[in-house]
């Protein structure tokens, strides 16, 4: 059986992505961002050094908002973050860890019927790219039942938001309404 001193994720001492600096990726297509992904954004911040977040776009999704409208309102939800960094991320997200100097992939799970997906992406990651690790990070109890999907179902019925997302987020998804 291997050790911690065989992994070369944990060699005491040693870090990647830059001196010292343990640098973590929360990726997600974040459609809309909701308070839980703030929520665990938030988390992630106080783990790490340095966390990007990494805005998916996703073919296989129908986007309610662009990558580049993502983009735009985490970086708003995000300002005045010093160790926060958003960008778009295309191609494999193992790749991606790599050419940053990633030590960390952060995931959250809301609840058990998230967890098969995302451990076999866990390990889908971890095949493609050993030296990264998957976090996975509970948000507050206030948010496991949140998904962007019921975000944007509550909006397209007019529903009240300002439980689920942020004001700016609100505010863009009624003027997003507002032009369909």
């Amino acid at each position: 059986m291997a050790g911690i001193e065989d992994n070369p994720v944990l060699r005491p001492g040693e870090r990647q992505g830059g001196v010292g600096l343990r640098l973590a990726i929360y990726p997600g297509t974040f459609d809309p961002p909701t308070r839980g992904h703030l929520d665990i954004l938030l988390r992630a911040g106080k783990l790490f050094d340095k966390l990007i977040v990494a805005v998916a776009e996703n073919p296989l999704k129908s986007s309610f908002f662009s990558a580049k409208e993502r983009l735009n309102l985490l970086k708003g939800l995000t300002e005045g973050m010093d160790n926060v960094d958003v960008e778009i991320l295309k191609g494999l997200l193992a790749n991606y860890a790599q050419r940053k100097g990633a030590i960390a992939i952060v995931r959250g799970l809301r609840a058990i019927s998230d967890f098969e997906y995302e451990f076999q992406m866990a390990l889908t990651n971890r095949r493609l790219n050993p030296q990264v690790e998957t976090v996975f990070l509970m948000p507050s109890e206030n948010y496991t039942f949140l998904s962007s999907t019921l975000v944007k179902n509550i909006a397209e019925l007019g529903g009240e938001l300002s439980a689920f997302v942020p004001p700016l987020v609100a505010e863009s998804i009624k003027r997003k309404l507002r032009r369909k």
